[in-house]
């Protein structure tokens, strides 16, 4: 059986909604977004491949720490010029 985690702690976000998702990525821009931790990277270079071959454009992205939220300039670079994000938490 599987277990999924809930990283809320149990805390309930009164007001917020999970953003919108499309129905498809045929053709969408996704960003990847590597928060700078060790082997996000390599993650992040397979779900490359894997989305490419399906014809899906691909832009990748970096924040330059894990420990601090990604710059304004970097959040705007990202919602301006692509339909989703898929971050990449790894260690």
């Amino acid at each position: 059986m599987t277990k999924v985690l809930d990283p809320t702690a149990g805390r309930i976000a009164e007001g917020l909604q999970p953003a919108a998702r499309p129905s498809s990525l045929e053709g969408k821009t996704v960003a990847l977004l590597d928060i700078s931790k060790p082997r996000g990277n390599v993650f992040l270079d397979q779900l490359q491949a894997d989305l490419e071959s399906q014809g899906v454009q691909v832009k990748r992205f970096t924040k330059p720490t894990f420990a601090k939220p990604a710059p304004v300039d970097l959040r705007h670079e990202i919602a301006t010029s692509c339909d989703a994000v898929i971050e990449a938490l790894a260690d």
